[in-house]
């Protein structure tokens, strides 16, 4: 793993550990032309688990999931995100999928990653 990759995943990991009370195991990041993509393993918290056992529960947790990183990100990149890959941030898409608990966010920029 590049250190570029690594600083990249220490800042995600930090601020979803942040916001969420639990940061993701385990992160698999790509860099693809102004793209940053991100496989996030083992996000859930053992009380989402909990609540994510009724179909009620998961959608509760996949929208508040998907929403508030959301949202973070439209307020301002984390610190430290831009530096690392050289590019000014544009947009974050995000998704869930509470049954397996791999999360996928893919980080658009304002071009190209070196």
């Amino acid at each position: 793993m590049s250190k570029q990759v690594h600083d990249f995943n220490a800042i995600i990991r930090k601020l979803r550990k942040d916001l969420f009370g639990k940061g993701p195991d385990r992160i698999h990041t790509i860099f693809v032309d102004n793209m940053v993509i991100s496989t996030l393993y083992g996000n859930l918290t053992p009380t989402e688990k909990f609540i994510a056992r009724t179909t009620e529960g998961k959608e509760m947790i996949h929208m508040a999931r998907t929403k508030m990183i959301q949202e973070v990100y439209l307020e301002s990149p984390p610190e430290g995100l831009e530096d690392v890959v050289g590019a000014k941030f544009v947009h974050l898409f995000s998704d869930i999928k509470i049954e397996d608990d791999i999360a996928v966010s893919v980080f658009l920029f304002d071009k190209t990653i070196e």
